[in-house]
């Protein structure tokens, strides 16, 4: 019997009607500014709030993979626990993520590889409610299509280095891209959320994970061990976007940090 991890968000971050969200997510795609030619991506870091508030930097990043759904196979996407607590590191025994696009197979013989892990736990509770991974899969369905698998990973209590370890694991061919989720600061004023999104980009893209604090990004402990293994592996990274809710949807008191980055 095949195995489904239903929507939770559809309808509240994203449209729940598949032409209402096609059409939304073409057209943010459509919107990003050409780009000069860039080799293939080997992981993107993209915000999960609301497509309203942060759909336009996602999509700077995903822009890059249009054409490229014969050389990507499979994803992995790892982003930080918000509605289940728990320790270690999440993974689906589920075959299916459904969207309303249509399903996304869940590649469980790359996950495998991690069952012997002492951090990570099979557990469909931390994914049932999770919006970090789940608002990333229409935008792989519209630039990569249906073919390709994904592998979600939600973190927990855990440490950036058992992260790394994982990602060391199972992020070792050419045609594995990897995804890591996360926001940016959370509810400050617009100027102070610029200027520490500002330093924590510029962390990011020099692969300097001592300087990411808590505080600038919920996916901080993804995030960290992601830095380890690019820096170990000589990657470069590239800041695609960078804005704020303020700056995509209209000026508040207090903002939601979110960037799109490249690594190569």
């Amino acid at each position: 019997m095949t195995l489904i991890r239903p929507t939770a968000v559809a309808g509240l971050f994203y449209p729940e009607d598949p032409q209402a969200l096609k059409t939304m997510v073409g057209k943010l795609l459509a919107a990003v500014p050409p780009t000069k030619e860039r080799n293939h991506p080997l992981a993107l870091i993209a915000p999960h709030a609301g497509y309203v508030y942060s759909g336009a930097v996602a999509a700077s990043g995903y822009r890059l993979l249009e054409g490229l759904h014969n050389q990507i196979r499979r994803v992995i996407i790892i982003g930080p626990a918000h509605r289940v607590a728990f320790l270690g590191m999440a993974i689906p025994t589920v075959d299916i993520f459904e969207t309303p696009l249509g399903p996304m197979t869940v590649d469980q013989q790359l996950l495998a590889r991690l069952d012997d892990l002492p951090q990570i736990r099979r557990d469909n509770a931390p994914h049932a409610p999770e919006h970090s991974l789940e608002v990333q899969l229409p935008f792989l369905l519209e630039t990569l299509g249906d073919q390709v698998s994904i592998a979600p990973i939600v973190v927990g209590s855990t440490a950036p280095k058992a992260v790394a370890e994982v990602l060391r694991r199972i992020w070792t061919e050419p045609d594995t891209l990897l995804i890591i989720s996360t926001d940016l600061t959370h509810f400050l004023d617009h100027d102070t959320a610029t200027r520490i999104d500002a330093m924590t980009s510029e962390a990011i893209v020099r692969m300097e994970d001592h300087r990411i604090r808590p505080e600038h990004a919920c996916g901080h402990i993804p995030l960290q061990g992601f830095l380890q293994v690019a820096r170990e592996r000589g990657m470069k990274g590239e800041i695609l976007d960078l804005r704020n809710s303020g700056d995509t949807a209209g000026p508040r008191e207090s903002v939601v940090g979110y960037g799109a980055y490249v690594f190569h």
